[in-house]
């Protein structure tokens, strides 16, 4: 599943710093971890197994940021299934 516009205004609101965060989308299921600043950095999508993992696909997000805490380059890239 690409990560289309909808999906990325939820994962650019800040959350629970340091935080495991459960959602769905669209029928799927989300989770996602949140750095220290609350920012989600790590995301799986796909269907909940009956140990309430997700199975489907595994993004990471990079954050680069300059002096001031300004975000300069934000991006997701798709790691693989998550199983």
């Amino acid at each position: 599943m690409a990560l289309n516009d909808g999906l990325l205004k939820l994962l650019n609101k800040t959350y629970e710093p340091s935080a495991m965060i459960n959602s769905v989308y669209k029928g799927n299921d989300l989770a996602f971890k949140t750095n220290e600043e609350g920012l989600p950095i790590l995301l799986f999508i796909g269907k909940l197994d009956n140990k309430g993992q997700v199975k489907g696909e595994r993004y990471t997000r990079r954050l680069a940021k300059d002096e001031q805490g300004k975000i300069i380059k934000d991006h997701w890239e798709l790691k693989g299934k998550a199983s």
